[in-house]
């Protein structure tokens, strides 16, 4: 079966106010049509159907993504051209939907799409809840039951052949295709809509479309990402400082501190993601407190700025680059040294190494490098 989706959107839609027909509109950073053709992603076939004065702002919001096709004076005629344009094509199932409803969930197109199957017609409906009355100039004049009755929704979904013969042979002014396809004396199963899947049409539905919008994306994430680099030569010594870890070596590690290539290039990672520059702004190296300084307070400060900021460490990753000393005896300590300087757990911190195959100042064994990876999120 292939599928093509009809959008109605030929209307002027005045009554929303805001000075331009409502599928045009702004909602939550999107005009209201973008938003409803975004709901069918997926669909090879999509029609949208606009006034004809609106078919240059429609070619500049979806380019060639999408059918323009220009409608008629009434809905039912603005459908039907549509139609007319899938005659000859391989399309057996279509949907139809109002452009102003950009909030239809995926669970009610599928639906829809399912009753296709054994049924030639299938729509959305929500059941009447509330009670019904006749009205006369102001006053209630009667009551009505509301069993049996439904609030109907889009997209309604047709076989092809069907929908465009019972379309040809209406005389037009339908409420919508549910009331063609019964007048061609095609049975429409009821499927379950949603309350999201209102239909924009008075001001005040932009302020509930929108809530919704934020509700679906839930508080927005404030992610942060920060490397860092660093390299330090060998020196006389007998041991080296790597990621917190003291490990035995026939050489050391020159620097103003005490040259933890790993906690460095770690700390630059935190301060990066903060956007507060690295080591040297915070502790200058002119300055001689700093000389021979345990890496940790670095780290540590780093740490603790993220947190006064309102981050929390996510994880972190480093790689040390050399070819001695072997870091692999070491890693899990080497982490769980880190993980307890920036208050996270040991399985967030994860401390590698590699070598440079023997090429570069890494290779000739002059030095150690290393790379870190730092990833915060705002609480």
């Amino acid at each position: 079966m292939t599928d093509a989706v009809i959008i109605v959107a030929a209307g002027r839609g005045t009554r929303a106010g805001g000075g331009l027909p409502k599928q045009w509109r702004d909602l939550a950073g999107q005009p209201v049509l973008a938003r409803t053709v975004a709901a069918f992603a997926g669909f090879a076939r999509v029609l949208v159907v606009l006034h004809p004065e609106d078919m240059l702002r429609g070619l500049d919001l979806f380019g060639g993504s999408v059918t323009l096709i220009a409608g008629g004076a009434t809905r039912d005629a603005s459908v039907r051209a549509a139609l007319e344009a899938l005659e000859g094509s391989d399309v057996t199932r279509v949907l139809i939907h109002d452009g102003a409803r950009p909030l239809v969930p995926r669970a009610v197109i599928e639906g829809v799409l399912a009753a296709l199957v054994p049924h030639p017609a299938a729509a959305p409906a929500l059941p009447v809840t509330d009670a019904l009355w006749r009205g006369r100039e102001g006053m209630v004049a009667g009551t009505e039951s509301r069993e049996g009755l439904f609030r109907a929704q889009t997209p309604q979904g047709f076989r092809f052949p069907q929908i465009l013969a019972a379309h040809r042979a209406h005389p037009g002014n339908a409420a919508d295709d549910v009331e063609v396809a019964r007048a061609a004396g095609l049975a429409v199963a009821i499927t379950p809509g949603s309350e999201d899947n209102l239909k924009l049409t008075y001001a005040e539905d932009f302020a509930r479309a929108a809530a919704i919008i934020a509700a679906r994306k839930g508080p927005e994430m404030d992610v942060r990402l920060g490397n860092g680099y660093d390299v330090h030569a060998f020196c006389e010594g007998d041991h080296v400082w790597l990621c917190g870890v003291k490990v035995s070596h026939s050489k050391g590690l020159l620097g103003h501190s005490d040259a933890d290539v790993g906690m460095h290039a770690l700390t630059d990672a935190i301060y990066g993601a903060l956007a507060e520059g690295d080591i040297g702004r915070h502790f200058p190296p002119s300055d001689p407190q700093w000389k021979g300084a345990a890496s940790w307070i670095f780290l540590d400060h780093a740490a603790k700025l993220a947190a006064q900021k309102g981050y929390r460490i996510s994880n972190v990753d480093v790689t040390l680059v050399c070819e001695r000393p072997k870091v692999g005896p070491h890693a899990l300590a080497m982490a769980a040294e880190l993980a307890r300087i920036i208050g996270i757990a040991p399985d967030r911190v994860s401390v590698k190494a590699t070598t440079s195959e023997r090429l570069g100042f890494t290779g000739r064994e002059e030095g150690i490098a290393a790379l870190a990876t730092a990833t915060l999120i705002g609480e």
